[in-house]
């Protein structure tokens, strides 16, 4: 569904993306996160063909990302959205679906569902007297007047309280589960972590890890293990009646048991650790090796 290959943007001399390359397949959540300035906006904008590669390639279902047809089957959400403050949400969204030469009947349901799904109330009311959050699912809902197959959202909870943020999460799930392939940035890592197929972490211009979030934290991060034992060892120090150490290894896990039976004891409690993508993502962002 995406496809970007060695994709580049020069500003005067400054690399804002480097030579980064891609795959999004059809129906995934896929998430690009970064530091500020890693090149994650310049990397959605080149993709909703808003800006110009300085080199390589990017299709976007099927074409290249400044076809003008492309934009036909995409739906892009900016971090930024202003919206025509006069109008209110049923007024605006049947504008832009005039623009999409959407037929007034499959507007007006299209419109009406979409809203339902995203529990939009007040639909008559002033764009200008809205929240922020029902102004944010406005310009989540003008995404879609077009059905497209693509979404790009750059940072679409950003700014919203925690029961909008929800409804936004769990609206993205939705549209994926329907088929449609999203691309989004967030700085929020939870979110990332619970909704994302696969994800690439970019740093400096850079994609610095790419895949699951299972597959980075196996390729990037440190699992450890808390082993707790009957008997003091060298390797232990006092925990309560029992006694404690931390391995980074299943087999330094065995070579601890091996060593409490010899002692007349053995492990009594095992509990691992794993690292958030938090944890990884500022490890990476720190500078640590490219993939």
């Amino acid at each position: 569904m995406i496809r970007v290959r060695n994709l580049r943007k020069e500003y005067s001399g400054f690399v804002a993306v480097s030579d980064s390359s891609f795959s999004v397949e059809p129906g995934d959540v896929f998430g690009i996160i970064g530091p500020n300035g890693a090149g994650k906006t310049t990397t959605l904008k080149m993709l909703a063909g808003l800006l110009t590669p300085t080199n390589g390639t990017a299709t976007v279902a099927g074409l290249p990302a400044d076809d003008p047809e492309m934009r036909t089957r995409l739906g892009y959400l900016p971090e930024e959205s202003p919206l025509y403050e006069e109008m209110t949400p049923n007024s605006y969204l049947r504008f832009f679906a005039d623009l999409y030469d959407v037929p007034r009947d499959v507007a007006d349901e299209r419109i009406e569902d979409t809203l339902d799904a995203l529990d939009l109330a007040y639909r008559d009311r002033r764009l200008g007297d809205m929240s922020k959050g029902m102004r944010r699912k406005v310009a989540i809902a003008r995404s879609l007047v077009n059905d497209p197959d693509v979404l790009i959202y750059d940072e679409p909870a950003s700014g919203l309280d925690p029961l909008t943020t929800n409804y936004v999460l769990e609206f993205t799930r939705d549209l994926s589960a329907q088929g449609k392939t999203v691309v989004f940035s967030a700085h929020n890592l939870f979110h990332v972590e619970s909704i994302c197929d696969h994800l690439v972490i970019m740093n400096k211009g850079e994609i610095v890890a790419r895949g699951t979030v299972g597959e980075i934290r196996e390729t990037h991060g440190r699992t450890a293990y808390h082993v707790f034992t009957s008997v003091p060892l060298r390797e232990t120090t006092p925990d309560g009646d029992r006694h404690k150490v931390v391995v980074e290894s299943m087999a330094e896990v065995d070579a601890i048991r091996d060593a409490a039976q010899a002692a007349g004891g053995d492990v009594v409690d095992l509990r691992t650790d794993e690292p958030s993508l938090e944890d990884i993502f500022l490890d990476l962002a720190k500078g640590a090796t490219t993939a």
